[in-house]
C-alpha cells in the first residue's frame, strides 16, 4: 500500500482506515491504549481479544469497509449484502459476533488480483473476504494505538495525522542540515517477502494475547486463490498455505509492514554514530548522510536487511550526491538548485513521470471515444482526477507544473469541444479560458504553491 495523485497509480493521500467518524467510546479505548503502551515500552498486551467482541467495534469495522466498498473476495460476496436494510445489517453483524465469541471464525483465501504499475509491470494484490476484511479492521483498530506508541516519528505512512508531504518536510530539512549524500533504496517485492515468524515475533513484543495472535497468524497464511490465467497464466488454481509476505490489499497489512521495519528507523536514526537520517513512507524510504558516509551506510543497510530476509532492488537503489543529481521520491523529484539570490536550496516539484501520467490520464478521458457523453460528465470526471492529482502535488515548488498542468487541461478540453460540436474554425475564440471554467465548470488549478521555503 504505497501515498501519489491519481495521475501516479496512488490515488489520494492514503489512510489505514476510510474517513469514517469512530465513536467516542472507541477513541477512549484507543486513547487507553496508547497512554498505557507509551507509558510503558516493555508492556504486553494480554486480554485484547475481549475488547474484540464489542459490538461498537465491530460495527465501526463494518462501517470503515462499507466505505470503502472495495472488490470481492473468493465468495463473491460484497459489502451490499449487510447494506440492504437494517435488519440485514443487524444479522450479518451478530453472525460474525457469534463466529468470534465462539472462535469457530476462520480466514478464507485471499482472491489475487493484478493492477498495472506502468511500463508493463504488474503489482500482485491480495484481497480478502469482506468478512476477513471487517475482523481485519476491528484488530487494527485495536493495534493501531499501541504500534504507534512504539512507531519513530520519521516513519510516515499509514499514521494519524501524517503524510507523504511530511516526509518530504522532514528531508527537506535533513538536506538544510548538509546531508545531501542520499540512499535512494528499493525493497525488492517487501510486502510478499517478509518472513511470517520474524513479523510474528515482532508483533508478540507487545501483544502476548494468543488469540489475537493466531488470527493474525491465519490471515497471513491464508492460501492465495490465483484468478483465471492467473493474471498472466494458469486456471485459477488455488495454492496452499502463504508462508511468506502480507498480502497488498489486506486493511492489516500496512499496520503490520510498519511494525517489521520499525526497528530500522530507530537503528538509522537514534543508534548510529554517523547520525544520518532516514526518512520512510512505507517500504519507500531513503537515508540522507554527510559527504563521504553513504558507502559505509548502504553496507551496513545491506547486512541488516539480510538478516531480517529482505533484500535491496539493487537496479533502482542508487547512492547519489544531491548536489549533482535529483532523485525522484513518492512521486516527486528533488534536486539541488541555485535561487534568484545565489543560494542553493532542496527543490521539490512533481517528477515529469507523474506529470506523465496525469497527461496519458486526460487524454484517454477526452478523445474520440468519448464524444457521445455530454460535456458535464466528462467535465466531472475530468474535474475529479485533477483535484485527486492536485490535492497530492500541490506542495512546494509546483507551481510551474500546476500552470502547464492548467495549460494543457484547457487546450485538451477546447479541442475535444471543438471537434463534438464538428466546428471547423475559431477553436481558440470559441471556448474561452474564462468560458472553460464558467460555462463549463472546469477545476481551476491553484495559482500557487500551498508550501513555502522555511529558509
Amino acid at each position: 500500500m504505497n501515498s501519489e495523485g491519481s495521475g501516479d497509480g496512488r490515488g489520494e493521500e492514503e489512510t489505514l482506515f476510510a474517513r469514517i467518524t469512530t465513536p467516542q467510546k472507541i477513541q477512549k479505548l484507543q486513547r487507553t491504549l496508547y497512554r498505557k503502551a507509551k507509558a510503558e515500552p516493555g508492556y504486553r498486551f494480554y486480554s485484547l481479544y475481549g475488547e474484540l467482541l464489542r459490538v461498537d467495534l465491530l460495527e465501526t469495522a463494518m462501517a470503515s469497509v462499507a466505505h470503502n466498498d472495495g472488490a470481492a473476495g473468493v465468495d463473491g460476496q460484497q459489502c451490499a449484502a449487510f447494506l440492504r436494510s437494517d435488519e440485514a445489517w443487524e444479522q450479518w453483524r451478530d453472525s460474525l459476533l457469534a463466529a468470534l465469541r465462539t472462535k469457530s471464525y476462520r480466514p478464507s483465501p485471499v482472491r489475487r488480483a493484478y493492477i498495472s504499475k506502468g511500463e508493463g509491470k504488474t503489482r500482485p494484490l491480495g484481497i480478502p473476504t469482506v468478512k476477513d476484511r471487517v475482523v481485519q479492521t476491528a484488530v487494527a483498530l485495536l493495534l493501531l494505538p499501541i504500534l504507534e506508541a512504539d512507531s519513530h516519528r520519521h516513519s510516515y505512512a499509514y499514521r494519524p495525522k501524517r503524510g507523504a508531504h511530511d516526509a518530504l518536510d522532514a528531508i527537506r530539512e535533513g538536506l538544510w542540515s548538509g546531508r545531501v549524500e542520499v540512499i535512494d533504496a528499493d525493497l525488492s517485492g517487501y510486502f510478499d517477502s517478509i518472513p511470517h515468524a520474524k513479523l510474528l515475533r515482532v508483533v508478540a513484543r507487545r501483544i502476548s494475547d494468543g488469540a489475537i495472535l493466531k488470527l493474525i497468524r491465519g490471515w497471513l497464511r491464508a492460501p492465495i486463490m490465483e484468478p483465471p490465467g492467473g493474471g498472466r497464466s494458469g486456471s485459477g488454481k488455488r495454492g496452499g498455505a502463504n508462508h511468506c509476505g502480507t498480502p497488498q490489499g489486506g486493511v492489516i497489512s500496512p499496520l503490520l509492514a510498519n511494525a517489521y521495519l520499525n526497528r530500522l528507523d530507530w537503528e538509522v536514526n537514534e543508534r548510529c554514530e554517523l547520525e544520518p537520517i532516514m526518512v520512510r513512507y512505507a517500504d519507500d524510504f531513503v537515508i540522507l548522510a554527510r559527504p563521504g558516509q553513504g558507502g559505509e551506510l548502504m553496507e551496513r543497510l545491506k547486512r541488516w536487511l539480510e538478516r531480517r530476509g529482505l533484500v535491496l532492488n539493487e537496479t533502482k537503489t542508487r547512492l547519489v550526491d544531491l548536489r549533482q543529481e535529483g532523485i525522484r521520491f513518492l512521486g516527486f523529484a528533488l534536486s539541488w538548485r541555485r535561487g534568484r539570490r545565489g543560494r542553493y536550496y532542496p527543490h521539490v516539484e512533481p517528477h515529469p513521470q507523474s506529470l506523465q501520467k496525469l497527461r496519458d490520464g486526460i487524454r484517454e478521458l477526452l478523445n474520440r471515444g468519448t464524444h457521445w457523453c455530454s460535456p458535464e460528465e466528462v467535465v466531472t470526471r475530468l474535474n475529479r482526477r485533477l483535484k485527486g492529482w492536485t490535492g497530492y502535488f500541490h506542495y512546494a515548488n509546483s507551481t510551474r507544473v500546476l500552470g502547464k498542468v492548467g495549460y494543457y487541461t484547457r487546450t485538451t478540453l477546447r479541442r475535444w469541444l471543438w471537434r463534438k460540436h464538428g466546428c471547423s474554425h475559431a477553436q481558440w475564440a470559441r471556448y474561452t479560458d474564462e468560458e472553460l471554467h464558467e460555462r463549463f465548470g472546469l477545476y481551476r488549478m491553484p495559482a500557487g504553491a500551498s508550501w513555502t521555503a522555511r529558509r
